[in-house]
């Protein structure tokens, strides 16, 4: 009998044990999804300001078309997105557009005077701050899933439902990584 109540003790624990792991997980999965709709708040914001910030910079930059036709070009791609590593290519590549196209920019003073114009290159600068931010903590959500899902003996809890790892929103073009040109 004493046996028993052990072995029923030992099954107890091990149940409740496998309980709070999977509920973690859970929580975990939910805030990488929470943090994911965040990035894709800011995203949205970036690319509702785009169209106005393009459309000013046309009545005062006629020869920057190229440039401003990539950044439409990245701008639907990055709408069109649909998995995290689509996102991060497609958003670096517009960001990296959009920083070239602030430099381009400082040869146009008229432009820079323009109050608009003004208005939404700090609307764009503070979008991209929130961006940078949403994206930092997202990774670092990601990451601790990631441990979570991985290590022993939670990976047999997540096997057994299929809980599994998710991407980092990282840098996954080499214009990404680098600086704007800057050329007159």
């Amino acid at each position: 009998m004493h046996t028993v109540l052990i072995i029923i003790g030992v099954v107890a624990v091990l149940l409740l044990w496998a309980v709070a792991l999977y509920n973690g997980m859970i929580k975990m999965r939910n805030n990488v999804d929470k943090e994911w709709h965040n990035i894709d708040v800011q995203l949205e914001r970036r690319y509702a300001l785009i169209p106005n910030l393009v459309e000013t910079v046309k009545g005062y930059a006629r020869h920057e078309q190229e440039t401003l036709t990539k950044i439409t070009q990245y701008r639907s791609q990055a709408m069109e997105a649909k998995t995290v590593a689509q996102k991060a290519e497609a958003n670096n590549l517009l960001g990296s557009a959009l920083s070239g196209l602030k430099i381009q920019l400082e040869a146009y003073p008229d432009l820079k005077a323009n109050t608009n114009f003004l208005q939404l290159q700090e609307e764009l600068a503070t979008t991209e701050n929130k961006i940078s931010f949403s994206r930092q903590l997202y990774n670092q959500v990601v990451t601790s899933y990631n441990n979570k899902v991985q290590i022993f003996p939670n990976s047999i809890i997540a096997g057994m439902f299929h809980f599994t790892q998710r991407d980092l929103f990282e840098m996954s073009t080499p214009d990404a990584r680098q600086a704007p040109k800057v050329s007159f």
